[in-house]
């Protein structure tokens, strides 16, 4: 397990602990692009930025690697809460180790902010100590998988992760799909993370006469996915491919060739206006150019807003209880570069715009990263599952 020594410390010495917030997340595993080095980045803006506003308050960051393992999260999570005075965990990428984390906080009264896929996080694994942030399988499958289907894709057969992250991007797509009058033929599982050959998955969707082959994966999956996918000449006649989730490190690494047509979801684009421009160009410099999507987007506007509630509820408070600062975090209104305005919902689902793009030919790119063409933008309080379909305990409808 690799860990970072290094310490971030925002503002002077004036209160009597700091508050230290732990970056979790993927280093060298699938997940490293869309996550990795780039959240603990996107942390460190975000602590810059809080301290235009409250420069008297101490922040420590520090960070590991969890090795995409559920039980590695669990306890890196126990001991920086228990042995290293953590505060806040962010990011956590995977959605087992997500919910693992969520179990772990809630015991200690600690907060955890995630940047995981599982929708159920805010659903029946819902709960006082954590918020869900960046984006979910459902707001994943609202924005692309009924633009899809509206567009002519009926029937879809899906490629899964085989793991909660790709059962929860199936079940709310299947959803979403079936509601706007299409339908789901089959769904072959692939073994994650110990396989990079999906030839035979995609064999079997393809002999499926399915409209639309849906990937339910993520990280370097869904590149070596879409990549096999276009070696296959999949895509390329009647079939539609559709990634319900794929980001932007995703696409750079594929290139436009292979990717072109595709249509992703991102709550976050670095070109979509003046603000991501700008938390872009304070961003790129750090990691070699690198744009950041929507995961590390999430680790700014997460710390950001988790920060400003500490602030208001005072840094005593905050440490003696972290549902009271999830509580205060419901209570502000979030605002920042990354996603604009919105809020933390009462079942802890962060509500925001996700935008609908589609990947630009080779000829239409006029700069580095030019990848997306805007379709459309889904607000916030449509874009994810309504709060009586969730089924969280802790509301009372």
């Amino acid at each position: 397990m690799a860990a970072s020594a290094a310490t971030l410390v925002a503002g002077r010495a004036r209160a009597a602990q700091p508050i230290k917030i732990g970056v979790l997340t993927d280093f060298a595993g699938p997940y490293a692009d869309d996550s990795g080095q780039g959240s603990v980045v996107a942390a460190k803006l975000a602590i810059e930025d809080f301290r235009k506003l409250h420069g008297g308050l101490d922040v420590e960051l520090i960070s590991a690697d969890f090795l995409t393992k559920p039980d590695v999260a669990a306890n890196v999570a126990s001991s920086w809460y228990d042995r290293d005075g953590v505060d806040m965990i962010i990011d956590v990428p995977v959605s087992s180790a997500a919910l693992a984390v969520a179990t772990v906080a809630k015991q200690k009264d600690k907060v955890a902010i995630f940047n995981a896929g599982a929708s159920a996080l805010t659903g029946s694994n819902c709960g006082p100590n954590h918020a869900h942030w960046a984006f979910d399988t459902y707001g994943l499958a609202a924005t692309t998988g009924r633009a899809v289907v509206e567009a002519g894709g009926k029937s879809w057969f899906f490629v899964q992760a085989n793991y909660a992250f790709g059962a929860s991007l199936v079940a709310d797509a299947t959803s979403v799909i079936e509601a706007s009058g299409g339908k789901v033929v089959g769904t072959v599982k692939y073994p994650f993370p110990d396989t990079s050959d999906y030839a035979s998955f995609l064999l079997q969707a393809q002999s499926s006469g399915a409209d639309v082959i849906g990937f339910a994966s993520a990280g370097a999956d869904s590149s070596n996915l879409i990549k096999q996918a276009s070696e296959f000449g999949l895509g390329n006649g009647t079939v539609k491919l559709a990634a319900l989730l794929c980001f932007i490190p995703q696409i750079h690494a594929l290139g436009l060739a292979a990717s072109k047509g595709l249509q992703v979801s991102e709550a976050f684009y670095w070109d979509l206006n003046d603000d991501t421009r700008a938390l872009t160009s304070r961003y790129a410099p750090q990691v070699g150019g690198a744009k950041p999507c929507t995961i590390q987007a999430g680790c700014y506007s997460g710390v950001l807003h988790y920060l400003k509630a500490v602030a208001a509820l005072g840094v005593d408070g905050a440490k003696k209880s972290g549902a009271a600062v999830i509580a205060k975090m419901k209570e502000i209104p979030t605002s920042d570069l990354a996603f604009g305005n919105g809020r933390l919902r009462e079942d802890g689902r962060k509500i925001h715009d996700m935008h609908l793009f589609e990947v630009k030919a080779p000829a239409q790119s006029t700069k580095p990263w030019d990848y997306y063409k805007y379709l459309r933008t889904v607000p916030g309080e449509r874009a994810f599952r309504p709060l009586a379909e969730g089924k969280c305990a802790m509301i009372h409808l």
